[in-house]
């Protein structure tokens, strides 16, 4: 049977052209279909996993690089300096501060018999110094340090990977917060409308017209930095964009059919907004947050490049940035940093292309 017969067949008895199978895509939710749409984007789907792994080594990063061991026996006694570093004292020593276990005091335990310890694959923190190395920081790299050391003769691997993680969860957080009063404020302006949606829009273009980097040298001079003060002098600003977005997308769907039958059952505006309007509002919010992070991001680094981030003993990859600018025959500094920050942004910017791929309902 040939397909216009089976047509024909089908319109002439409707019983078993209803009870022919849907397309397998047709069978599943808009969200399945998106995500199907998003695995066949290889390129975003590989970015994805790849931004995964680093996110999830950045995150465990004292289990990969740390200057104080797992486990530790000495003298019979079983320490565990990554849960509580013992003292000098508690060694043998004549000091009740930490134990530095580059101290070559303390390294010398180790060659007597029955001592040992079990280390992480980077022995060294992003604060941690070797104040006992015989080469003057900033170290080109060695065997010891496999990425060299900083000006301050911190290892540089350690420093980029607690830098990585503070930047991302930073990026992570502030897109968060961004994107939550965003779709609020772009929530009352699109669904209400009116006096409110004009009031709402004049106070944000006052708002907008506000110099940020200005406001944030003026808080940086008057409050000591931190990541919390950072985080919310950002999401301040970081909505604005955003919210038109939202806005848009609020005022296109609250006059859909089913949203006045809604209203016409007597659902309040809160039931409308969260069951009905705001699930079919998000595209453009999904798809941007990929490069709201990448500008959280850059954001972060720029402002601790400035000088206007995060404090000094916090690891910073704009700060690496500043210290390669000024020891510009230290190539090990400003090489690594780039190379990091350029293949985080190129994998957010291949998964945010992904995702506006994946969420447009004209592609198959």
């Amino acid at each position: 049977m040939n397909a216009q017969q089976h047509g024909d067949l089908a319109a002439d008895h409707p019983s078993m052209a209803a009870a022919q199978p849907l397309p397998m895509d047709a069978a599943r939710s808009p969200t399945q279909r998106a995500w199907q749409r998003f695995k066949r984007h290889r390129l975003g789907y590989l970015s994805l996993w790849l931004f995964s792994v680093l996110l999830v080594v950045a995150t465990f990063g004292e289990l990969i690089s740390n200057d104080r061991p797992f486990i530790a026996q000495i003298s019979g006694k079983t320490y565990f300096p990554a849960i509580r570093n013992p003292t000098d004292l508690e060694l043998g020593g004549d000091f009740a501060t930490p134990v530095d276990w580059k101290d070559p005091f303390v390294v010398g335990l180790f060659d007597k018999a029955g001592n040992w310890k079990f280390e992480t694959l980077n022995p060294h923190s992003a604060t941690s110094s070797d104040y006992f190395t015989k080469r003057p920081p900033p170290a080109s790299p060695s065997a010891a340090n496999w990425l060299g050391t900083d000006r301050f003769g911190r290892d540089m691997l350690a420093r980029l990977l607690y830098g990585f993680r503070v930047s991302i969860w930073f990026a992570i957080a502030l897109t968060f917060a961004g994107t939550l009063i965003g779709i609020v404020m772009g929530a009352v302006q699109g669904y209400f409308g009116g006096r409110i949606d004009l009031t709402v829009q004049r106070l944000i273009e006052v708002w907008g017209a506000v110099p940020e980097l200005y406001l944030l040298i003026i808080v940086a001079s008057i409050f000591e930095p931190s990541l919390l003060l950072l985080l919310v002098l950002l999401s301040m600003f970081g909505w604005i964009g955003l919210s038109d977005y939202v806005r848009a997308e609020f005022l296109r769907n609250r006059n859909l059919e089913f949203v006045k039958a809604a209203r016409a059952l007597g659902l309040s505006n809160a039931q409308i907004i969260r069951r009905h309007v705001l699930p079919n509002s998000l595209t453009p919010v999904i798809t941007f947050l990929p490069f709201r992070m990448s500008g959280a991001i850059v954001a972060l680094t720029s402002l601790d490049f400035l000088g206007l981030g995060v404090p000094s003993t916090v690891p910073s990859l704009g700060e690496l940035l500043k210290q390669g600018k000024d020891w510009l025959d230290a190539w090990w500094i400003i090489i690594p940093t780039f190379l990091l920050l350029t293949i985080t942004m190129t994998l957010l910017t291949f998964i945010g292309d992904a995702l506006r791929d994946a969420f447009d309902t004209r592609k198959s």
